[in-house]
């Protein structure tokens, strides 16, 4: 399994937007993506850390229903 890269949190944001999420609002150093879909709304929250950790990065993909194989193939473009 590939490991995940070290990303901050604006290159993360960067990623998300290219997957069709929305920056919504900032509150602080957490800043709040949708993307609509079919089935609904999904929604995420990115912190702006230098760099996330590994566990926080899955988190988010975890919330925002996106495969890790599908961010990597978004990463490497």
């Amino acid at each position: 399994m590939v490991k995940l890269p070290k990303l901050s949190g604006h290159e993360l944001i960067r990623i998300l937007v290219q997957l069709g999420f929305k920056k919504i609002r900032q509150k602080g150093s957490h800043v709040i993506l949708i993307k609509k879909t079919k089935q609904g709304k999904i929604g995420c929250v990115v912190s702006l850390h230098d760099e996330l950790e590994t566990g926080t990065l899955l988190g988010i993909l975890r919330q925002a229903k996106i495969s890790r194989d599908e961010f990597l193939s978004m990463y490497k473009k």
